[in-house]
């Protein structure tokens, strides 16, 4: 007689979505990066540096809140991991418009927004990446 036990469903990721997501953190660890930099040596040019890292972190954090939302939809998704990433968004989009102040006036509410929007994208990969699986079933 054959038993089947009943498992919960599998959350995997596109690979599409898997792409984007690995893009979000190093682009908000770079924008931290260059903010510490600039709170160190006052060197305008590293404002500038987070600036470019924060579009490219905005761009890819918002096609990676995309997939999550179609995820959502088709039920492949979970509500919280989708939370964290609009949290991350919020975070950088605010971070954005922090930057375009002038650069002496942007310190240290940008290191501090920085620092936060990078925690929130590190645990955005975390759930995120956290439904792969590899060698089987678990």
């Amino acid at each position: 007689m054959a038993s089947s036990a009943i498992r919960p469903p599998v959350w995997s990721i596109h690979p599409l979505h898997a792409a984007v997501l690995g893009g979000v953190l190093p682009l908000f660890l770079g924008a931290l990066l260059a903010d510490y930099a600039y709170w160190s040596t006052y060197e305008i040019q590293w404002s500038n540096f987070a600036s470019w890292l924060l579009i490219g972190a905005m761009v890819m954090a918002t096609l990676a809140l995309l997939c999550a939302v179609v995820g959502l939809a088709r039920g492949r998704r979970r509500l919280g991991y989708l939370l964290v990433l609009v949290a991350t968004w919020i975070v950088g989009f605010i971070n954005a418009l922090h930057h375009a102040r002038d650069a002496w006036a942007i310190m240290p509410t940008a290191l501090l927004l920085s620092a936060v929007a990078t925690v929130l994208a590190l645990v955005a990969a975390w759930i995120g990446f956290a439904s792969l699986r590899v060698g089987g079933v678990r």
